[in-house]
């Protein structure tokens, strides 16, 4: 049946509309398609031209060479040494274990290494370089570079790695770079993208890590072309970083040599400082181990060898370690009484070998007790009677206070790891630490450096190069960064009454020089040279025992202190020896031959000391000769 001629006009203008509607929205979306690709090829072209360079040209940092370190003579203590390693880029290497077993065929592989390597390798970014062998030999190298096209994604590099030519003598100082770990990483809020290469040395310890930020310098840039399988073709173009600062510290090798050798294996440290300038000439912890066993990472083995060591060479003793001071802290009660007009250097007190405070006794050392004593022979003979009187008198916060004064329970702003501050306790510190109320017990104890006082050997030497002077003197580790003088630690005036300094000195003049002085043995004879020091001894239990009885580890700790020349100091020297026993037997020895060796540069005359020590000495000095590090300019090995 034939549809009328309305039905069919109708129809037709519907499929017009249709066709007109289909062809707007085909017209529209090529316009869109046009606009977006004029937006792309035109307004945004200088971007994706940028984005197409990004795909063929690599864009790699160039670490900054470290800052060296130097001694205060220009002695090199930290330095940096071409090493040679192979690295493995997992995105260019393909299969992993296939191009690790062809390596291994070449040279050989540490597979503690590897096994790191495979870690790192899934951890991080595919184009990050891993390093795969390190240490190798420049023959390996050869080998590895000549097989290149049957290692892919295999690169091997020349290198710098920190060496530390000196190796255990500055080992406390400087401390020692590694490899930066996860826990690195965890520490740092934004970290330097340096710190995400692989292997890359960052400060572990001491000045390395305190002046990490110095030392690192600032990273360069090299913008690389690869081909397609991501090998370099060229270098299109580099911006060079800024390599670190160099480090000059006020410590003098060839002394700090001695200072190790002389405390030898016990467990020891020993502090030299100038007194007119602050300078820290020395400081030895002992035992000490090669710092050069960490760069790269050490190894199980060495690592538990130290840690079970119960000498404990890992700790940096001259500053980390605190101790009773025993009697060394003597000088710090008698000023206080003194400066607080509570006793003048004529009064007297009676020793009969104890003190009874309140139904309990207090020993002195002497038990048959010392008699009538003064200031000065309370100091020489180190009657402790004495300072239990004044302790009485004068009270726990006027002795805290002097102490403060003097250095103890200050944290002593160098460059080192984790150094003390050490407690000049108060009424109100054992309140809030401890939770109870302060004892008279605790101030007699506390006035001869027992109870709670606790001091650093560091501490130690600025408190008498503080006496020796009246100055403030501060310790300073740092001489020069890029040649730029460092503040002097030389100090102003403290405001001390000088003549109650010039009798705290007279006492520890005799301490050494007179004849019942309890370091006698180990004076100077050379006049020029006398020295004024103090003894202690600190108990490690709280009952006296002797030495020999007694497991190693519950013997007391030996200290000593001194400063040279008694009439125009210049330098001052702590020495604590952990369980020595005595202060006069056991450190004031090793003081007395730190002290010349100081004064005079090198090896003293054999008159300096007194006639009956002389053969020893000879032989000691001939020992310690043979321990001396090598003339300046030796090659070091390379790493």
């Amino acid at each position: 049946m034939r549809k009328s001629t309305n039905e069919k006009q109708t129809s037709q203008a519907i499929v017009s509309r249709r066709t007109l509607l289909v062809g707007g929205i085909q017209a529209g979306l090529v316009g869109v398609l046009g606009a977006r690709m004029h937006y792309l090829q035109v307004q945004e072209s200088d971007q994706f031209r940028f984005l197409a360079e990004e795909n063929r040209i690599k864009i790699s940092l160039i670490p900054p060479a470290r800052g060296q370190v130097f001694d205060r003579t220009g002695r090199p203590l930290a330095q940096n040494v071409q090493s040679y390693r192979v690295t493995i880029t997992r995105e260019d290497a393909g299969d992993i274990d296939e191009t690790i077993a062809r390596l291994g065929q070449l040279i050989q592989l540490d597979p503690e290494l590897v096994a790191e390597a495979r870690v790192e390798l899934k951890k991080r970014r595919g184009d990050t370089q891993v390093t795969i062998a390190e240490k190798v030999t420049w023959e390996e190298l050869a080998r590895v570079a000549a097989n290149a096209p049957a290692l892919p994604g295999i690169e091997p590099q020349v290198a710098l790695s920190r060496h530390y030519p000196l190796g255990a003598d500055f080992t406390h100082v400087i401390g020692y770079v590694g490899p930066v770990s996860d826990y690195d990483l965890s520490r740092i809020e934004n970290p330097d993208p340096l710190l995400n290469l692989t292997r890359f040395q960052i400060g572990k310890t001491g000045l390395e890590a305190r002046e990490e930020e110095e030392l690192r310098g600032k990273a360069g840039t090299m913008r690389l072309e690869v081909n397609a399988s991501g090998r370099e073709v060229r270098e299109l173009g580099r911006q060079e970083g800024k390599p670190g600062a160099d480090i000059q510290l006020t410590i003098d090798h060839m002394l700090q040599n001695y200072v190790q050798a002389r405390l030898g294996s016990e467990s020891a440290a020993a502090v030299v400082i100038d007194c007119e300038s602050g300078d820290l000439l020395a400081i030895g912890s002992s035992p000490a181990f090669d710092p050069n066993l960490f760069v790269n990472g050490i190894s199980v083995n060495d690592y538990n060898g130290l840690i079970e060591d119960d000498h404990r060479p890992l700790v940096s003793k001259s500053v980390q370690g605190t101790y009773p001071p025993g009697s060394t802290f003597k000088m710090v009660t008698a000023l206080a009484a003194l400066e607080a007009g509570i006793v003048s250097s004529e009064d007297t007190y009676r020793c009969k070998g104890h003190l009874e405070v309140y139904s309990q006794k207090f020993g002195c050392w002497k038990r048959s007790g010392h008699g009538n004593v003064d200031l000065v022979r309370s100091l020489r003979e180190s009657c402790d009677v004495y300072f239990y009187e004044l302790a009485l008198e004068t009270g726990i916060e006027r002795i805290s206070e002097m102490a403060r004064r003097l250095g103890i329970g200050e944290r002593h702003d160098i460059p080192m790891s984790a150094v003390a501050e050490g407690l000049a306790p108060t009424k109100e510190w054992k309140n809030r630490v401890k939770g109870e109320d302060w004892v008279i017990g605790d101030s007699v104890n506390a006035s001869i450096g027992q109870g709670f006082v606790l001091a650093s050997p560091l501490q130690l030497a600025v408190m008498t190069a503080r006496l020796a002077t009246g100055r403030a003197v501060t310790p300073r580790l740092i001489k020069t960064i890029d040649g730029v003088e460092q503040p002097s630690g030389a100090g102003a005036p403290m405001g001390l009454n000088e003549n109650h300094l010039r009798q705290i000195r007279k006492g520890m003049y005799e301490v050494v020089n007179h004849g019942s002085g309890t370091a006698r043995g180990s004076r100077i004879t050379s006049p020029d040279h006398q020295m004024a020091g103090k003894t202690g001894t600190s108990q490690v239990i709280s009952r006296r025992v002797k030495c020999d009885e007694v497991p190693w580890r519950q013997r007391d700790h030996a200290l000593f202190v001194n400063y040279a020349p008694y009439d125009n100091p210049r330098i001052a020297v702590s020495i604590v020896v952990e369980h020595g026993c005595g202060g006069s037997s056991t450190a004031a020895p090793i003081a007395r031959d730190i002290t010349l060796q100081a004064l005079y540069g090198e090896d003293p005359p054999l008159s300096a000391y007194p006639a009956r020590d002389r053969g020893r000495i000879s032989a000691q000095q001939k020992r310690l000769r043979e321990m001396r590090p090598p003339v300046q300019g030796e090659e070091p090995e390379r790493a």
